[in-house]
């Protein structure tokens, strides 16, 4: 109780830093957007970001409650073009210093999450002067109204999450680019050391028939004989080159019994255990197998492993792949083991890869293909309830009428003194009454389209992010 008590305590002094900031962060407003003093806003953002990540980090350490930060993406750094001048619109700079200021200013300004952030600090003192007597009576339960109220505010967004993912995406684009490129070279490698050098022995061996096929028959046919004998080795070979690029058994017949050819080509002994009730899509599967024969011939080269088990299962969306062996264990991916190429691979499809590999083994590696599987299987992403919606459809249908004709009206006809009562609740009342019942009727027009939003999200988030649009930010 004494810790709660100190921990409120310390929220309450904040408000001797919040209140200058309020005032400073006014001042610093009207003079970049009504003055024209643009260089004021980037440092006024900044500051009352970091207001705001003191408090969620204060509320994560306080009432275990996370809140993300919502901010957008920092824009890249300019990049040069070819004669060495940085863009930025339609104006060309010597030094990226001028680029790089516009690009962050026309970051903080564009984030919904800077607006959030001055609207927080701004109802700061408001809301902990209306929580001081739960505080003071209830101080966990109102420390953590309070945690909520600073997690609506400044928690994350679809927005930014969106945001975060796209740049995640982008990332992962390069990285699988460059695998794809690597990959390219392997391929053409093993054609110019193996299947050309190859095919241009044929070609003198052929050479050499033609010229002796008249005068020495037999070191003819004796030349030929070679000749075939290379060209199967040639087709082996260039067998091997196509299945390293696309197995056929892959394509033909899935995941399963392509790793299950693996099994059988490879030296250890290998059990196959597959828990699918569909094939996944073909590029998911050729990333899983290839990843599965990576692991597979490591354990067999560097492991010294004689036996493997590989576990193909499904967790709803997503594909788990299990890989173990009796090896010598000490595995570690910054040691050019192959695991790195195997996570860049996987980072395409946002998978990830965990390793245990002690000193003397056991190696199990754990692939997780993260909603790599199609969703008509995986599981239907269930629609809201009879009642849920009936209760989402009335708030919709509701919540404007203490909103606007019952709240912002009424304070706008008590701010400029017009006298019209009509039908407005509020100023019926006595005058002592009028600014209370007004601010209550707008907070509950707010808590109304708030919760109208709230329900359809908790109840199913990912429907919810595939779904909800600014106009319609509900699911049916």
């Amino acid at each position: 109780m004494l810790r709660r008590f100190g921990q409120i305590t310390v929220l309450l002094a904040l408000l001797v830093v919040e209140v200058p900031a309020i005032v400073l962060s006014v001042v610093m407003l009207i003079l970049a957007v009504a003055m024209g003093m643009v260089f004021l806003f980037p440092p006024q953002a900044r500051m009352v970001r970091r207001l705001a990540e003191l408090n969620r980090r204060l509320m994560r350490a306080w009432t275990g409650i996370p809140i993300e930060a919502p901010y957008l993406p920092k824009p890249p750094p300019p990049v040069p073009q070819a004669d060495g001048l940085y863009r930025s619109d339609r104006t060309l700079y010597k030094s990226p210093r001028i680029p790089a200021w516009n690009d962050r200013w026309k970051w903080l300004i564009s984030d919904p999450a800077t607006w959030r952030d001055d609207l927080w600090l701004l109802l700061e003192p408001l809301v902990k002067g209306a929580l001081l007597p739960l505080f003071a009576l209830l101080p966990q339960q109102g420390l953590r109204l309070y945690a909520l109220w600073s997690n609506l505010m400044l928690g994350a967004t679809a927005a930014s999450r969106l945001a975060g993912q796209v740049t995640h995406l982008r990332r992962t684009r390069n990285l699988a680019t460059d695998s794809q490129a690597a990959e390219m070279r392997r391929i053409e490698r093993d054609l110019h050391d193996g299947t050309q050098a190859r095919l241009v022995a044929i070609g003198m061996t052929l050479g050499a028939v033609e010229q002796l096929v008249d005068d020495d028959p037999a070191a003819a046919k004796a030349l030929l004989s070679k000749a075939r004998e290379a060209s199967s080795e040639t087709l082996t070979e260039l067998r091997r080159v196509i299945r390293g690029i696309h197995p056929p058994v892959l394509a033909e017949r899935g995941l399963a019994d392509a790793v299950r050819a693996l099994a059988m080509d490879s030296p250890m002994r290998v059990t196959v255990e597959v828990d699918l009730p569909h094939r996944p899509e073909p590029p998911v599967e050729a990333a899983a197998y290839f990843a599965v024969s990576e692991l597979l011939s490591n354990a067999a080269r560097h492991g010294d492993a004689r036996s493997a088990v590989v576990d193909i299962s499904s967790n709803g969306p997503d594909l788990r792949i299990t890989v173990t062996d009796d090896g010598m264990g000490g595995a570690d991916p910054s040691k050019g083991s192959g695991l790195a190429g195997i996570e860049r691979r996987l980072a395409a499809f946002d998978g990830v890869l965990a390793l245990n590999s002690p000193p003397g083994g056991p190696t199990t590696v754990t692939m997780v293909l993260s909603k790599a599987l199609p969703d008509h299987w995986a599981g239907d992403l269930t629609r809201l309830p009879r009642h849920k919606s009936i209760i989402v459809g009335l708030l919709w249908a509701t919540a404007w009428c203490p909103t606007f004709p019952q709240g912002f009206v009424p304070a706008i006809f008590k701010i400029f003194g017009i006298d019209e009562k009509t039908w407005f609740l509020a100023l019926h009342l006595p005058e002592v009454w009028q600014w209370p019942v007004i601010i209550g009727m707008i907070s509950l027009g707010l808590t109304m389209h708030v919760m109208a939003i709230r329900i359809p999200a908790t109840h199913n988030r990912e429907r919810w992010m595939a779904e909800a649009t600014p106009t319609k930010p509900w699911c049916s």
